[in-house]
């Protein structure tokens, strides 16, 4: 299958933007996992790297800020046929989408979630977001974010993530195949993808990014937590990229009686009835 069957449609993204890699890199996991455009589901919230599904051929659903998990994981449990993917950013992810990221890691529904994490919101004209380092200087932050930075991919570990991973646009192989491992997994898989932001982020940059990560494949146990929380840790000098954490667990499907016995909602005869009885009791 050709990488065409993924078409890019035209972007409004900044040149040298890391958003192209992530685009990029998920049409290759997509087309290498053999998977056709009306088998995924695109979801994002508002963004820039929210504005993914714009840009790939396949169905696509753009909801509000932050909001972008509650649709995917509803998607999922009504079509569990459906390739669920997420594409946002880490304002939108762990800022105004915060508790549901939480949540989400609770039920462990079927859904892929990539975060697009420039450490700054870009949309809105670079004030801090919530993985800005301490002391980041910005447009609106004149005396610098006196905010602690959010470390999105310990506090997955710690809320119980099944598949937790750290990549970055930079090397484009790793990412190509954390995105193919997350996608195939069974169950929440959250990617936090450190991608610079060429516009508003003076600090993190690509080459800032480029002498401080380090890949740990082959020489770390993805099923050791406590190791993988070590490793997420990291984020100064070094930083680890790669699966941090992966584990299998019963999924959202798989606990709920009714979806495990019962089968999709997508294959059950629609109850008119039942349903203008409930929107009755409302009005």
């Amino acid at each position: 299958m050709s990488e065409q069957t993924f078409c890019t449609r035209e972007t409004a993204w900044c040149p040298g933007c890391g958003n192209f890699s992530i685009l990029d890199s998920l049409k290759t996991a997509l087309t290498e996992l053999e998977l056709q455009p009306h088998q995924v589901l695109m979801v994002a919230g508002i963004g820039q790297a929210a504005k993914t599904p714009q840009y790939i051929s396949a169905n696509a659903f753009c909801g509000l800020h932050g909001r972008s998990l509650p649709p995917a994981a509803a998607a999922k449990i009504a079509n569990e046929a459906l390739t669920v993917v997420i594409d946002t950013g880490d304002g939108d992810s762990y800022g105004e989408g915060g508790n549901h990221f939480l949540h989400n890691i609770r039920r462990n529904v079927d859904i892929t979630h990539f975060v697009h994490d420039n450490q700054i919101y870009g949309l809105t004209k670079g004030q801090a977001s919530p993985t800005s380092a301490t002391g980041h200087v910005t447009g609106v932050q004149a005396d610098g974010n006196f905010n602690q930075a959010m470390n999105p991919v310990l506090v997955a570990l710690a809320a119980g993530a099944t598949f937790v991973a750290r990549a970055f646009t930079g090397d484009r192989k790793q990412l190509v195949e954390i995105m193919k491992a997350a996608i195939s997994h069974k169950g929440y898989a959250l990617v936090d993808i450190l991608q610079p932001c060429v516009s508003f982020n003076k600090i993190n940059t690509f080459s800032w990014y480029k002498e401080r990560v380090r890949p740990v494949e082959g020489q770390h146990d993805r099923q050791d937590l406590m190791a993988a929380m070590q490793l997420a840790m990291q984020f100064d000098d070094v930083i680890p990229t790669g699966i941090l954490y992966q584990k299998e667990q019963p999924t959202y499907h798989d606990r709920h009686p009714v979806l495990h016995d019962r089968g999709p909602l997508i294959d059950r005869p629609l109850q008119r009835e039942a349903l203008q009885a409930a929107f009755d009791q409302l009005i």
